[in-house]
Formats: structure tokens, sequence, C-alpha cells
């Protein structure tokens, strides 16, 4: 048998996963982009155990994260036979994917804000037909 260190989140780290997690990410990528901003790589059975997420889980989750660009992996070979492990790591750092994600934040709201004056000038053109 082998030991192996497992880091575990802190009270802090789930923190932060309920703050990313308010502003719209899902509670499952939060935990692993958190996970990866906190080592330098790690293979998905590594995030499992530390985030306390399943398998499928931990895969949903990487995959929104190589969508959003912001993961890399590259295959090591298994220590025993089997197939070769995957290790991630952050594309980016961690305050650059904030940077995106308050872009893209911002652009979400000025959709809004626009969508809105269009429903009020809308409403403008109904009231003066009707008057």
């Amino acid at each position: 048998m082998r030991m192996e260190k497992v880091m575990v989140f802190t009270e802090e780290d789930e923190e932060f996963s309920d703050l990313l997690t308010e502003i719209g990410l899902k509670r499952n990528v939060a935990k692993v982009l958190i996970y990866l901003a906190m080592t330098e790589e790690a293979t998905s059975r590594e995030i499992e155990r530390s985030s306390d997420l399943r398998q499928p889980e931990v895969s949903i989750a990487m995959r929104t994260l190589k969508e959003n660009e912001w993961i890399e992996s590259r295959e090591s070979k298994a220590e025993s036979k089997g197939r070769p492990v995957k290790i991630y790591r952050l594309s980016k750092s961690i305050n650059e994917i904030m940077d995106l994600i308050e872009k893209n934040k911002r652009e979400e709201v000025e959709n809004q804000l626009k969508l809105i004056q269009k429903i009020r000038i809308h409403l403008q053109n109904q009231q003066t037909i009707s008057n």
C-alpha cells in the first residue's frame, strides 16, 4: 500500500466556490476550477477525492472548462497496465479566467439593458397608438 497526499477543500475554498456559483458557474465547474487554481496539475481522480465530486461530475465539469479554453490536458502512462491517465492544468491564470467571467457578465447585463430599452420603446409606441 502506498501513501498519497490528498488536498481537501477548506472553508475558504467552499466559500469561493459558493461565490462562483452565485455569479452563474455550475457548482461542479466552480469546485474543479478552484481545485486546479490551487494546484499545478491534477488527474481526474485527484480532483474527485479532493473536491468530493463523483467521476461523472468531474468529467462534465472538465468538458465545460475545456469548451471555455480554461484548461489543457496531457496524457501520462499509467503506473500499472491500462489506459493512460489524463493530467489537467489551467491554461490561463485564475485572474485571467475571472477577467473573462467579468467580461461575459458585463456583456450579459448590457444585452439585458438593451432589451429593457426596446420594451420601453415598444410600450411607448403602444401608448401613442392607443391615444
